[in-house]
């Protein structure tokens, strides 16, 4: 085996073991300690974190910070890559913003000249928008790792009802329509809830000794199954134009079912849960004379009260 291969598969070796002595690696190599222990030495210059501890129990380490063996990339890979990163420049906030942006920065640094300029004028013609947010969603990061990790988090939570203390055990966090989400099951309702991360105002991991639930099995494609809240819903009819179609597909999180005729207007009718007619009220007033309500009775009052505190505005 030569010397460049024999590196390769050591670097993935040693970030497989995380822990081994130079004599094992030696016996799996089949090369002499001395040789290997110049491999390891090579492997630390060439940024691989290594930590040695001597005794009889002693032998190498990686540390947590590892360094992933090279990959080797075509044209087209790369530059999927590099706008598949890019593309989440719009978020003020990620749970790896600082990683996002130094891993940037090396697909193109080491790019060649001809595929940076091929990637600037990509940049200039081509963008996948996701609404900018001003709203702080700043623990996504701990949250993520108390999903993975399976761990309790505090967090100190502002809703309409003010401020209040919740142990949460998250299930994960999704994005949708610029703002961050983060389902858990919430210690003090005994049930799943869905918390919106910029509405978090601190998280740290519980130091009060609740035990973790046994939640590995439950991810962001089943948690809404699980939860034993049932909402109430009322059934929402609403005649729109062609621009009004375009902007609810456009706008409206989730995408509602909307019933397109053929000259490009449209009829919304389905469900929504009742804890959201504000929310629908103020969508279709923002709609203008693109959208007309039919029913139901409470959102169109809903409607009006909206429509007549802004009168009384400019009275």
């Amino acid at each position: 085996m030569s010397k460049s291969k024999r590196l390769m598969e050591l670097m993935m070796t040693v970030n497989r073991m995380r822990k081994f002595t130079a004599k094992e690696l030696a016996d799996q190599f089949e090369v002499s300690q001395r040789t290997i222990l110049r491999d390891l030495q090579e492997l630390s210059e060439l940024g691989v974190p290594l930590y040695s501890e001597v005794g009889p129990h002693g032998g190498y380490q990686v540390l947590n910070e590892r360094i992933l063996p090279p990959i080797a990339f075509s044209e087209e890979e790369a530059v999927a890559m590099f706008f598949a990163s890019h593309a989440l420049r719009h978020y003020l906030f990620m749970p790896f913003e600082a990683e996002s942006s130094s891993a940037l920065n090396k697909f193109y640094f080491y790019m060649p000249g001809d595929v940076r300029d091929r990637i600037d004028q990509i940049k200039n013609r081509m963008d996948i928008f996701t609404p900018t947010r001003q709203q702080k969603a700043e623990y996504l990061s701990i949250l993520l790792d108390g999903a993975v990790q399976q761990k309790v988090i505090t967090i100190q939570y502002e809703s309409k009802g003010g401020y209040s203390q919740r142990n949460i055990q998250p299930v994960g966090i999704y994005t949708s329509n610029g703002f961050w989400y983060c389902p858990a099951y919430c210690f003090l309702r005994k049930d799943f809830r869905l918390f919106r991360c910029d509405r978090i105002q601190s998280a740290e991991y519980d130091t009060s000794g609740i035990s973790p639930m046994d939640h590995r099995h439950i991810h962001l494609g089943n948690w809404e199954s699980l939860t034993r809240q049932t909402p109430s819903y009322v059934k929402i009819a609403v005649e729109l134009s062609r621009e009004g179609v375009q902007r609810c597909e456009n706008e409206l999180q989730p995408v509602p079912t909307i019933h397109i005729y053929q000259e490009g207007t449209g009829r919304i009718e389905q469900n929504i849960p009742e804890s959201e007619i504000l929310y629908f009220a103020k969508f279709f007033i923002g709609l203008g004379r693109e959208a007309t309500v039919k029913e139901p009775p409470e959102l169109i009052r809903c409607m009006k009260d909206i429509l007549s505190d802004i009168m009384a505005k400019y009275e």
